[in-house]
């Protein structure tokens, strides 16, 4: 089966990113498949010699071909658009994930493994930092996790100061959810050795999202 491309008649996505659509909560979809009667933008007939242009058997012989080329044709001039994280075909987008070398287990929501691809150069920039293990992780999990490292920076006015942070290095990644049955530890865990800095061991835990309290109101005497 030939298959088409996003601008010949199949569906297209639409938003690189969470809210990144035309409305909260559309997301449009992207399929590939075969399109009934696609016309070539490229008729062999249009190309024949004067001598076979008044015959119909060659006629009808390049209409076949056309068939066949038609889609090829089409993808090609929409080429663009299969390396682009927001309109890519779901199947195309697994490749572009792969590519871009990005922290997916391929079970993520469409719209999050779209907005992946196209944060992939960003966050490799940031990688072994920080800010880049936290937006790692918000990515794969949608949740900020909040960090403790054995690091810290001061200053003092005097020599032979304290030194800050822990002297044994270490990292530590928490990550509050409402549900902690409904994280895969192994995955968070796959997520921070991926992101974090290379010399650092860590520890990472699923905690509990904490409650809002209740407002407390005074008694009267």
């Amino acid at each position: 089966m030939s298959k088409g491309s996003p601008s010949a008649g199949q569906g297209t996505g639409n938003g690189s990113g969470p809210g990144g659509g035309h409305g909260a909560g559309h997301v449009s979809v992207s399929h590939r498949g075969s399109v009934d009667s696609l016309g070539s933008a490229h008729p062999l007939d249009e190309q024949l010699p004067a001598v076979f242009a008044d015959d119909d058997f060659a006629l009808r012989f390049v209409s076949g071909l056309d068939v066949v080329l038609a889609p090829v044709f089409t993808v090609l001039d929409c080429l663009e658009a299969y390396f682009m994280p927001s309109l890519a075909p779901e199947d195309f987008l697994e490749w572009l994930t792969d590519w871009v070398g990005t922290e997916l287990d391929g079970t993520e929501p469409l719209v999050l493994r779209r907005h992946a691809v196209a944060s992939a150069v960003a966050l490799h920039r940031v990688r072994g930092t920080r800010r880049g293990l936290a937006a790692a992780v918000e990515l794969a999990f949608g949740v900020r996790p909040e960090i403790t490292e054995s690091g810290g920076a001061t200053w003092s006015a005097r020599p032979l100061g304290s030194f800050p942070g822990n002297p044994r290095p270490g990292l530590h990644i928490a990550l509050p959810v409402r549900d902690p049955a409904s994280v895969d530890g192994h995955r968070l865990h796959a997520v921070v050795a991926a992101a974090r800095p290379a010399h650092l061991p860590f520890t990472a835990e699923v905690t509990t999202t904490p409650s809002l309290r209740e407002p407390t109101h005074d008694r009267e005497a």
